[in-house]
């Protein structure tokens, strides 16, 4: 029983280093996120209009791009506020099906404000879902935020129909010194007193705050393609998008 309790310690994949300066313990992670999450939802569509919104179109188009069509079903993980949902939806028209689970009920309540699709209280790494039923996986800006990325897309796995297939965009880090600098600069600095003045939120300046870290001291993208592989996934890899901004991770369930 030792051995195997220490097999599943060494295969499980946090997305980053722990970050002691928002909870002291690994074990309070997954509440701290969650209750952020829940307090800042009223903020969060906010943010996005900082960008002008156009962090949606971008969402929708890299889907299109991904191959998601008319009739297909879809199951949106940390769907939010909806960003990705609503641009999924578009794609697959009346015909198809979009799904969202997020386990913050705030983002809930907020996404249920935009639309009156099927929305599910429901974590990654234990989704409440039927097995080999959707078509596409998707998730936005949201990896970094799941305990373990084995797990997680091990239920990814096993949700999708085979031949299905994954979608995650993700926030991008650069390497060089200076484009590190500057990418700082914006999501550390610039972004989070935006924020603030946007919103007169001390707990929406935070989440910004945490969103740098988070994805300052993310796991490296051959790390999370390696994850996709080990649960089985064919075709894993990571496509560069915007550089300093945009990454995603594509991968498909074998037939």
């Amino acid at each position: 029983m030792a051995n195997e309790s220490n097999q599943a310690t060494e295969k499980r994949l946090p997305p980053h280093s722990p970050l002691r300066e928002y909870y002291r313990a690994d074990e309070q992670r997954e509440e701290y996120v969650m209750e952020l999450f829940d307090r800042t939802a009223k903020y969060y569509d906010t943010v996005e209009k900082l960008f002008l919104n156009g962090g949606l179109l971008y969402r929708r188009l890299s889907m299109k791009f991904a191959g998601i069509r008319p009739g297909m079903k879809i199951l949106d993980i940390a769907t939010g506020t909806g960003a990705v949902y609503r641009g999924a939806a578009r794609l697959v028209g009346p015909s198809g099906l979009v799904v969202g689970v997020d386990p913050s009920a705030g983002m809930l309540a907020e996404s249920r404000k935009s639309h009156g699709g099927p929305l599910v209280r429901g974590f990654a790494q234990a989704l409440p879902i039927a097995s080999d039923h959707f078509d596409f996986v998707t998730m936005g800006i949201a990896l970094r935020h799941v305990p373990d990325l084995r797990a997680a897309f091990s239920e990814y796995f096993r949700v999708l129909k085979p031949g299905g297939q994954v979608w995650i965009l993700e926030s991008h880090v650069p390497k060089s010194p200076m484009a590190h600098a500057m990418t700082k600069f914006l999501w550390a600095k610039v972004i989070p007193g935006m924020t603030l003045l946007s919103t007169g939120s001390r707990d929406a300046k935070l989440l910004m705050d945490y969103y740098w870290d988070t994805i300052d001291k993310c796991v490296e993208p051959p790390e999370i393609v390696s994850a996709l592989s080990d649960v089985g996934f064919a075709d894993a890899r990571s496509n560069l998008i915007v550089p300093g901004a945009f990454l995603e991770y594509r991968a498909r369930k074998p037939s």
